[in-house]
């Protein structure tokens, strides 16, 4: 989320800058010159228009004009800084919906609303949570119901106790086997021809 602060360059600009980034907000500088800020507004999409009316009010003036009426920043916050007391009544005219404010309560304001912002955020992350929590519960729960179940495996009988066996008798001391000889090969008859 960002801020788009509006002001000519000037030597005092970056100290300006500087004191309203104290606030924690994300400052997005850029002079009011014609298609520049409006073409970094529609990118930026700040949550708010800070403009410096101290150099070329009249001009500051027709330039809050046109970003409170675009259809891309209508909806935005408008704060105005540093309006000369003889451009008051025409700026309260044209830019009902803007703030007059100085410096110091433009930074109470953003500094409130950057906390705002981040509570929102950390209430979106922990409802994102909840709800991965609630679909990960939902999905077993489904595939769960889903499962076929499973068969009833009948218990094993019981096996009947075989009776106790006998002790096995010493076997009788075996004497080695005796080798029998080789039968003797006898010479065949030649046949005569």
């Amino acid at each position: 989320m960002s801020v788009l602060y509006l002001h000519f360059e000037a030597p005092e600009r970056h100290g300006r800058v500087q004191k309203l980034a104290r606030s924690g907000a994300h400052i997005v500088l850029t002079e009011p010159r014609w298609p520049g800020f409006f073409e970094l507004a529609k990118k930026e999409k700040p949550y708010a228009i800070a403009i410096d009316f101290s150099y070329a009010p009249s001009h500051a003036l027709e330039t809050s004009d046109y970003l409170a009426k675009a259809r891309e920043t209508r909806e935005v916050s408008f704060f105005l800084l540093r309006v000369p007391s003889d451009r008051l009544d025409v700026v309260r005219k044209r830019l009902p919906q803007a703030s007059v404010v100085t410096e110091d309560e433009l930074s109470r304001i953003l500094e409130q609303k950057e906390k705002e912002a981040a509570k929102r955020a950390l209430e979106k992350k922990e409802a994102a949570a909840l709800a991965r929590r609630t679909a990960r519960a939902k999905k077993a729960a489904a595939q769960a119901a889903t499962a076929p179940k499973p068969k009833a495996i009948p218990a094993p009988k019981p096996k009947k106790a075989a009776p106790p066996k006998a002790a096995p008798k010493k076997a009788a001391a075996k004497k080695p086997a005796k080798k029998k000889p080789a039968p003797k090969k006898t010479a065949r008859p030649k046949k005569k021809k």
